[in-house]
């Protein structure tokens, strides 16, 4: 009976988590400030121990849960209305590095040691500081840089090239079933989309992992290989 009651308690902490997520808001794991990352830490902690009470304490954490997406979404909403008020919720940007001079308060304030700086400079491919015009931390503990335009890829525009303007792919076909749906939004069909995959020599749809539709009206097909050839 307990494996049963853990079962139940353990489908009923991910049920609330989902819920709980979509009244909270979704955001990338990149996106999320300090705070927002501890909070989800401590509520998924709090789900995992409702799904083993077993001595029928299981209200306790669901109470807990409750009350901590809520302060959450609370301090989210007061964020968006009162603009002055985000530093102290969500802390500010912090110039760490700007035209070869390194403010040292900065980097005590955000707890970061030049060792960890450069390090994070390496990884996101400057190896010299002098390629860097300027450093900030952002909200989410990222280090955003930016490079002096003589260090930075080139672009279409360095050459005076205006390249046509891309699109977002549809996709048509996902793991051998047809989107209907997306066909239709794009006032398509079946007749179309199976004479158009003939074309390419394509009769049997069940073979097709992936089929997506781009602005230019090309259909690209990617056909199921089970076998990994080294």
């Amino acid at each position: 009976m307990e494996i049963l009651k853990i079962i139940g308690l353990s489908l009923g902490s991910i049920i609330i988590l989902f819920i709980l997520t979509k009244v909270v808001g979704q955001r990338e794991m990149s996106g999320l400030s300090i705070f927002d990352f501890t909070i989800a830490i401590t509520i998924g902690s709090i789900a995992a121990e409702m799904a083993t009470s077993l001595e029928n304490n299981f209200m306790e954490p669901l109470i807990a849960m409750i009350i901590y997406a809520l302060g959450t979404l609370i301090i989210s909403i007061v964020n968006m209305k009162f603009v002055k008020l985000r530093p102290f919720f969500s802390g500010k940007t912090l110039i760490l590095y700007d035209n070869g001079t390194l403010f040292k308060e900065n980097f005590k304030k955000a707890k970061i040691d030049l060792n960890e700086f450069l390090s994070q400079c390496r990884t996101n491919g400057y190896f010299n500081l002098s390629d860097i015009k300027t450093a900030l931390l952002e909200q989410n503990g990222k280090i955003s840089f930016l490079p002096y335009s003589d260090k930075r890829p080139a672009n279409a525009s360095d050459f005076n090239i205006k390249p046509n303007e891309e699109g977002i792919s549809t996709n048509l076909i996902l793991d051998g079933k047809i989107m209907v749906e997306n066909l239709k939004e794009l006032k398509l069909d079946k007749v179309w989309l199976n004479e158009t995959l003939q074309k390419q020599g394509i009769t049997k749809i069940d073979n097709i992992f992936l089929a997506t539709y781009n602005v230019d009206g090309n259909l690209s097909v990617y056909l199921t290989n089970n076998v990994k050839n080294v």
